[in-house]
């Protein structure tokens, strides 16, 4: 049986680590992506001596310029790799930094929409239109927030919601799931997303608190918690499910 090889992007931040190191130590061929040279070298040095069977590629991109995706496609030829599976997950929190008056830019609503929608369209359409593609699965990382809008007695004051740009972005991303897995279903190619709730390590223990009190499990979810359902939709036990959005949120959109 070959090896199957998988392509992250944003593979060095919060939940992209988790991604990689997991795929990895499956045996994957695990591509990922990040802006940062550092973080890649980094990600690279920590997988360099483990025994697994796959291959780690670190490619230094940043998904907002016009020619990323053809750079990310040519870096594949080159190394001859075909993804299997493609993980959208690319963020940039710089879009989400709060001006003075708590509202976004226009260029922040741009960047957040062209790096939760576009970008994972044009590489998800460049990766099944290559010729010889073994592209069988897609996964779109959205949110908790791309299903329901912020509770505001979450936060402690109005101006510290997650920005609004933010969850409307997710919103489409979840839609553009469900229009690529039409278009993309006659060949053979599967598109589903995830919807996270809050993952611990970011917040303070007050904010960990307050968020118990409206999720169903008491808690927010921990990191090693994000990599099963990804697993899930990335192997052959979901090949009966395509557009979906499979919430993994510990209760948090049921109340």
């Amino acid at each position: 049986m070959s090896t199957k090889t998988i392509i992250i992007t944003g593979g060095t931040g919060k939940l992209g680590k988790q991604f990689v190191r997991f795929f990895f130590k499956k045996s994957y061929n695990v591509v990922f992506t990040s802006r940062s040279k550092s973080n890649i070298e980094s990600m690279l040095n920590e997988h360099r001596n483990d025994p697994g069977k796959g291959k780690i590629y670190g490619i230094q991109v940043n998904l907002e310029e016009e020619d990323a995706v053809l750079n990310i496609m040519n870096y594949l030829r080159e190394h001859e790799l075909r993804p299997d599976c493609l993980i959208n997950n690319a963020r940039n929190r710089d879009h989400l930094l709060k001006n003075k008056d708590g509202m976004p830019s226009r260029e922040q609503w741009v960047g957040e929409f062209l790096l939760n929608v576009m970008v994972p369209f044009e590489l998800s359409m460049a990766l099944a239109n290559e010729k010889g593609s073994n592209l069988k699965s897609i996964i779109n990382v959205s949110s908790m927030y791309g299903v329901v809008p912020p509770n505001p007695h979450l936060y402690e004051k109005q101006a510290d919601m997650v920005p609004v740009h933010y969850g409307t972005t997710k919103a489409a991303l979840i839609h553009l799931t469900k229009e690529l897995s039409v278009r993309l279903a006659p060949r053979g190619i599967k598109v589903n997303a995830i919807s996270y709730g809050g993952v611990r390590g970011r917040v303070d223990s007050r904010f960990e608190q307050r968020y118990a009190r409206f999720c169903p499990l008491g808690r927010m979810l921990e990191e090693e918690e994000v990599v099963g359902a990804v697993d899930f939709l990335a192997s052959d036990f979901s090949n009966g499910i395509t557009g979906h959005n499979l919430v993994v949120d510990g209760g948090w959109t049921v109340w």
